[in-house]
């Protein structure tokens, strides 16, 4: 039974092969909330094969940043939802202080606040290794580990049966990249969530069971009976 509450608005954030994706899919089924992923929508441009997906893909092969107005937009549009009225387990975003201050604007619009942001740390290292073995469905961004997630049957996506893919920038080189460019940003947002008080740190190098351990008891002190 999933537990009642009023509203409930959470951010996870963490590097890139966190373990963000895992966690939030876990919140998502025990809250009975949306899993909102910004990968998972830029991924989707991608796939439709827009012009938006076209700059989207340009960016995410280089392993930069898509742009604040282009991530803004997305958001509104996937919030104002009416699946989104209870709440939202929001994946990746905000990633710099700026579309940390442009969320709570949008928020506000919508006579709503965050409630808690949960920051899963791991080190480099360890991510490194981890997304060697990261697999995704290329028609809706889902994605698998090898070892530590893997898909119910090798090699395929647990909904669609489709092929499993490796995603270019999961090379190494495009890795690191991307961890300098979250580093650049991560602990000014880290420092400007902690001085609201809503940020917890889980360590993210736990088993996916611990850490969604971890992660429950800090949610359940948010949730309104």
């Amino acid at each position: 039974m999933a537990p009642t509450y009023s509203s409930l608005n959470l951010v996870l954030l963490g590097p890139p092969g966190s373990g963000k994706g895992t966690q939030a899919r876990l919140l998502a089924e025990r809250y009975q909330l949306p899993h909102i992923s910004t990968g998972d929508m830029l991924w989707g441009e991608v796939a439709s094969g827009t012009g938006l997906g076209g700059e989207v893909q340009s960016n995410l092969g280089r392993g930069e940043l898509v742009s604040d107005r282009v991530m803004g937009g997305l958001i509104l549009q996937r919030i104002d939802r009416d699946d989104c009225a209870r709440g939202f387990i929001l994946e990746g975003y905000p990633r710099n202080v700026g579309q940390a201050e442009l969320l709570d604007g949008i928020l506000a619009e919508l006579g709503r606040r965050i409630e808690q942001v949960i920051l899963l740390d791991v080190p480099d290292d360890v991510i490194v290794s981890r997304l060697e073995g990261r697999l995704i469905h290329p028609g809706s961004g889902r994605t698998y580990h090898r070892h530590e997630d893997p898909p119910k049957t090798p090699g395929v996506d647990d909904l669609t049966g489709e092929p499993l893919v490796k995603r270019d920038d999961d090379r190494e080189e495009v890795v690191r990249d991307r961890l300098r460019v979250y580093h650049r940003h991560a602990a000014g947002l880290a420092e400007f969530y902690r001085n609201r008080e809503q940020l917890v740190v889980v360590d993210g190098r736990l088993a996916i069971a611990r850490v969604a351990e971890a992660i429950d008891e800090s949610v359940a002190a948010q949730v309104v009976a």
